[in-house]
């Protein structure tokens, strides 16, 4: 039996003071046995109603007004009030000091297991992870969203909501193709974003966009137009990076307007990583919870009880359904994330014949959490689970193949088994998918039309015949021509670089805004 003197709490209510315990006694653990690095914390309690205004706006604790975030706080609400949907107990905000919001309903164990899992795992992964470090200013974050925030509605002011809304709802139907999606970009000082801000609006007010200046006006002469190599290389083409080539080269835009496509693009890059380290993210956290409840369990500061609690909803969050399942729709991250840190512990600690073959590097080598923590700062999803998916776990998961090729007249066959070459074949497959090379459109601008309509070309390199879906193409294709002000040509090609198909869309006429 626990002595009742030495439990965090008893039964399900809390206050501040339990809240301050429980953070306490997560943060010694953390530090002194798991040897985890993190950000100062700031937990912060919060309401159904606002978890459900926190979703609507990508969980950001400040954010410029938008009709699609309150289209998406009304749908959201009406789906949790007629129960169709749960609420998460937690959110936590990649900044420092960083953020966790806590639902005021969660009960003490739930708020211990949530402040174990956001304030230590997804903190102690948002500082230490290469991608986070790389793209991302957790110092300045906050500072840039007020910032964001203030000049969005002194635009509304100035230019009219209506304007407004209509250059933010074009980036927004291209900020996932806003991003740097390479090293070697200066990384941003967010904190001195608005200072820069003020200062390019001074500048091009007052100046003239050099490149533009060189195109004729009249009739084209001999010798009169920039060479296709020149004029590629004062757009800085071929270009992924939309946004960045819109807010520096489209020809129409108003500084401000600039400025409203910078502000999108900059929180895009912010939202980068995590679309990359979704089971990494995930899988690190659960394990760090799953150790900081269990070491509180076993020094006797989590009743058994309360301890029956935590693993009711942790074996939940792990819940993976099998592949014959109706419920099945991939890979949950939490599963196969917790899943592979257990596994890589075991690798560690514990490894049979099967593991020193396939990882001669870590097996035996006897230090998990420092061999976790090496994980945890070096890897992203892909090149994770291409490197630490085991056979065992493949076997545990009852992984296998299948390949559907239409050109070929046996149809569905199965491609990898359970043996040498197929767990290779299975964990490459499987990486792939978390592969952002693969599973995001290939699409640069690669020339404008100086000389002629000035139709900007872009380029969308198709991968084993994934075409772009018409419907939404146009859609994007709309608001692209819009901001650009001219026409706009997407061509489709194969790796043959064949043509398989074009797009053009021509800008929708709009008043002149100021």
């Amino acid at each position: 039996m626990t002595a009742t003197d030495q439990l965090l709490f008893q039964g399900a209510d809390w206050d501040f003071q339990t809240l301050q315990r429980i953070s306490d006694a997560c943060e010694e653990i953390a530090r002194s046995e798991l040897g985890l690095s993190t950000y100062p914390n700031q937990i912060e309690v919060i309401t159904a109603e606002q978890m459900l205004d926190a979703y609507s706006s990508v969980g950001m604790p400040l954010f410029y007004k938008h009709w699609s975030f309150g289209k998406h706080f009304a749908y959201e609400e009406a789906s949790y009030r007629r129960g169709l949907m749960g609420l998460a107990y937690e959110i936590v905000i990649n900044s420092s000091p960083c953020i966790s919001y806590l639902m005021e309903e969660n009960t003490a164990t739930m708020q211990t297991l949530v402040i174990a899992h956001a304030a230590f795992g997804h903190n102690h992964f948002f500082r230490n992870n290469y991608l986070f470090k790389q793209w991302t200013d957790a110092e300045g974050i906050l500072d840039y969203l007020e910032f964001a925030k203030r000049y969005v509605a002194q635009c509304e002011e100035r230019h009219g909501r209506q304007a407004v809304e209509q250059t933010l709802d074009a980036a927004h139907a291209l900020r996932s193709h806003g991003v740097d999606r390479y090293a070697g970009k200066k990384k941003l000082d967010l904190r001195a974003e608005e200072e820069r801000a003020g200062k390019r609006r001074l500048y091009e007010e007052t100046a003239f966009n050099d490149l533009w200046r060189t195109v004729p006006a009249g009739p084209v002469k001999s010798g009169a137009v920039l060479s296709a190599e020149r004029r590629r290389k004062l757009l800085g083409l071929p270009q992924e990076n939309l946004l960045y080539f819109l807010e520096k080269s489209a020809p129409r835009l108003q500084p401000w307007q600039r400025e409203l496509l910078r502000i999108v693009r900059h929180i895009a890059q912010y939202f980068y990583p995590q679309s990359q380290t979704k089971v990494m993210n995930e899988g690190t956290a659960t394990y760090v919870h799953y150790r900081i409840m269990n070491r509180l369990h076993e020094l006797g500061k989590l009743s058994d009880g309360n301890f029956l609690e935590f693993l009711k909803s942790h074996t939940s969050v792990v819940f993976q359904p099998e592949f014959d399942d109706r419920g099945f729709s991939g890979f949950n991250p939490y599963a196969l994330g917790f899943a592979m840190m257990q596994d890589i512990e075991r690798i560690v600690t514990d490894p049979g014949q099967e593991d020193r073959e396939w990882f001669p590097d870590i097996a035996g080598s006897g230090d998990a959490m420092a061999v976790l923590r090496d994980v945890w700062a070096n890897y992203r999803d892909e090149s994770f689970i291409s490197q630490f998916l085991s056979p065992r776990l493949m076997r545990h998961y009852r992984m296998f193949h299948l390949h559907d090729d239409p050109e070929q007249k046996e149809g569905i066959r199965v491609d990898a088994i359970h043996d040498e070459r197929g767990y290779r074949r299975l964990r490459r497959e499987l990486a792939r998918q978390y592969d952002v090379g693969v599973i995001d459109a290939n699409i640069e601008v690669v020339d404008v039309d100086l000389a002629g309509d000035r139709r900007l070309v872009l380029r969308h390199n198709v991968v084993k015949g994934a075409k772009l879906n018409e419907a939404d193409t146009v859609r994007v294709l709309q608001h692209l021509a819009n901001l650009w002000s001219y026409d706009v040509s997407l061509v489709e090609v194969d790796e043959a670089d064949v043509v398989l198909k074009e797009h053009k869309m021509t800008p929708r006429p709009v008043a002149a805004v100021a």
